[in-house]
């Protein structure tokens, strides 16, 4: 080939690599959608085309559907509910800091599907994660239970099949947070806010836990977020919330961006139409953020 010909593919290929480099996942900014809350957590869009999401300290879940500023009471008492999803039934599941796993029924009745692990009450049950076949993974941090009802020691990662008892997978964390499988359910990631590091596992035949690998980190816990919610998107890239606003990870555990936000970042959840908006909780209020991403909900 001609020197003047490769001169110009290597140009070429540069310019495409600096483009490349320079793709984002969103070109918006977060807009805030409903506000007034002590600190609000857990959010998840429900198919019906509104947004639940937890108030911890107020004890209720609400629900805001898109077009209004005001958010309504879903559920009071919510068990102190942090992390809502739902199973394959059409049940909300709900991890709370009452020390609590339970299930909303569609009238709204709550069913208790696990409190403790070997006869000792949970700490405060703070995220989960549903597997399609109904696998409940969660998180068990020491955030919401005191020093007198605490008893256990240790603050784990569990597996929950309904009708069996909890079992224990992890307990390498000191305060586990965020959890979420990829598409393919064949790994989970699961961050420790007090650290930053994101931690990936495989998922033997059985559903429980293989060795884990670090593949991440957002950095310690600061006054302007930690390591807690983390959703992923249907190209393989991981989102986790983190010291000054959403840190974006490549599936080599590569961070690739870090979305800026006027607050600090609790939790996020894939909502809206085609799954391209990112709900975002914040302690006082909700925000939406319109991505190019299509995420997935696990």
């Amino acid at each position: 080939m001609d020197k003047r010909l490769l001169l110009i593919s290597g140009i070429m290929l540069l310019w495409t690599m600096a483009g490349a480099a320079q793709q984002t996942v969103t070109d918006d900014k977060a807009k805030k959608v409903t506000n007034g809350f002590s600190f609000t957590e857990g959010p998840f869009w429900h198919s019906e085309g509104y947004l639940l999401f937890s108030d911890i300290p107020a004890n209720t879940i609400y629900k805001w559907i898109p077009g209004s500023m005001e958010s309504q009471i879903f559920l009071k008492p919510s068990g102190h509910s942090n992390g809502i999803a739902m199973d394959s039934s059409g049940r909300l599941i709900l991890v709370q800091h009452d020390g609590k796993v339970s299930a909303v029924n569609t009238d709204k009745k709550m069913v208790l599907l696990a409190d403790s692990y070997r006869g000792k009450r949970f700490n405060s049950p703070n995220d989960l994660t549903i597997a399609s076949d109904g696998r409940i993974y969660f998180t068990d941090p020491p955030f919401g239970v005191s020093d007198s009802d605490k008893e256990l020691m240790f603050s784990g990662v569990y597996l929950l099949r309904e009708g069996e008892e909890p079992e224990m997978l992890f307990d390498g964390f000191q305060t586990p947070n965020g959890i979420v499988l990829n598409e393919s359910e064949s790994k989970i990631f699961v961050n420790d806010s007090q650290s930053g590091d994101i931690m990936v596992f495989e998922i033997a035949d059985d559903g429980t836990f293989e060795e884990p690998e670090l593949f991440a980190s957002v950095g310690a816990s600061a006054e302007s977020g930690s390591a807690d919610g983390m959703v992923m998107d249907r190209e393989g890239r991981l989102y986790s919330t983190g010291p000054a606003g959403i840190h974006v990870f490549n599936s080599s555990g590569e961070q690739i961006e870090k979305i800026d936000l006027p607050v600090r970042a609790t939790n996020m959840a894939w909502g809206g139409n085609g799954n391209k908006t990112l709900f975002i909780t914040t302690p006082s209020a909700i925000y939406k953020l319109p991505m190019k991403a299509e995420g997935i909900n696990k």
